[in-house]
């Protein structure tokens, strides 16, 4: 039976202060780390205490937030330190700007020089606090609608392979490509969900396994290398995976492994589709060739359990992430519907369309 009736929130603001759900902890012991600064906010996400890309962004609004009682040059020296935290993740740099953005907004009401004499911090705080908070909220809001436009691509009996974590803990509502999955059951679909355990911080069979055994979902986890032979016997119907960073012809980064699932399902004729929020297309690439691949610390790999498995004079190369042709994806579910190729016009219009809310609604999501 499930541990517990639901999701543990992993971004809390309470009385000043930022509290992250420690994702290296999970499934076993859930504990929050407590950020009272920008500089606690930026380690913490290099440390993978929060991880996922909307999540990334969210904590990093509210490390703007911690960091504006500095002032404004403060609130700049903040920002440029988050922005240092992970490169592969657009969304980090998307709630950035936001509050960038916000941050001048209120100075040219405020003021025109001196800022760090005459702006009045507090109000300045309240303001980022608020813009922060939207931030977190649009998110969840978001989410439902990806959920509702993506059960649809589900049959009543579906067998779905995912990988890595695209659910409420990388997203800070009901997740992604999880969350579908999730909407789907509640809409009385029968789901039969295969994890990947996704080396090599094995966030599909910590994280995501956790949180679908949580909703009532069946799960089954399998080692990374063993969804070939899974396609092979006919036991999977679609593959689902989340997103990092899509370029504007619909090429997609995603956790390392994603491109060999998409090689795979072009060869096993299994549709792979990507769910993720606008605020993950980087309107400012034109192909995932020229999307910086995270390389992570070599001991990730080095180690099992805490446990050295070979000696380190032995190379490791590490990159957190890789990207997938926009060839071998047969669909991106995000707030305004699915997108279809060619990517380079469905996503255009996607990002001048509006959101219909009212589609949650009719949903019937409380």
């Amino acid at each position: 039976m499930p541990m517990s009736a639901s999701m543990p929130d992993p971004i809390k603001w309470d009385d000043g202060f930022l509290y992250l759900l420690d994702q290296r902890k999970i499934p076993f012991e859930i504990t929050y780390v407590k950020c009272a600064n920008c500089t606690d906010v930026a380690k913490a996400i290099e440390k993978m205490i929060v991880r996922g890309a909307p999540a990334i962004g969210i904590a990093a609004a509210y490390g703007v937030v911690l960091a504006s009682e500095g002032g404004p040059q403060e609130i700049q020296r903040g920002i440029e330190r988050l922005s240092r935290t992970r490169p592969t993740a657009v969304n980090l740099f998307w709630a950035l700007k936001k509050m960038e953005n916000a941050v001048s907004s209120f100075l040219n009401e405020t003021m025109e020089d001196d800022w760090d004499a005459y702006v009045p911090k507090k109000l300045l705080k309240d303001k980022l606090l608020i813009t922060a908070q939207g931030i977190h909220e649009e998110e969840r809001q978001i989410e439902k609608l990806i959920a509702f436009y993506g059960q649809s691509i589900l049959s009543q009996n579906c067998r779905v392979l995912t990988h890595c974590n695209a659910g409420g803990l990388a997203t800070g509502g009901i997740g992604t490509a999880l969350g579908i999955l999730k909407i789907a059951q509640k809409m009385g679909k029968e789901i039969q969900v295969y994890c990947d355990e996704t080396r090599p911080l094995l966030q599909g069979a910590r994280l995501s396994s956790w949180e679908l055994w949580i909703e009532g979902l069946e799960v089954i986890v399998i080692c990374d290398d063993m969804a070939a032979f899974l396609m092979k016997k006919g036991a999977v119907d679609l593959v689902i995976v989340g997103a990092d960073r899509i370029a504007l012809n619909g090429d997609t980064a995603n956790k390392i492994g994603t491109y060999n699932l998409a090689v795979l399902c072009k060869y096993h004729d299994i549709p792979l589709y990507v769910a993720a929020p606008r605020s993950t297309i980087d309107i400012d690439l034109t192909d995932g060739e020229a999307i910086p691949i995270e390389e992570r610390n070599p001991d990730e790999v080095r180690t099992f359990g805490g446990i050295k498995i070979f000696p380190d004079d032995i190379s490791v190369w590490n990159p957190a992430f890789d990207v997938t042709p926009n060839g071998l994806i047969s669909g991106i579910i995000t707030e305004v519907g699915i997108l279809k190729k060619p990517y380079e016009e469905s996503i255009a219009k996607a990002m001048v369309a509006s959101v219909n809310f009212k589609d949650i609604q009719r949903a019937g999501f409380e």
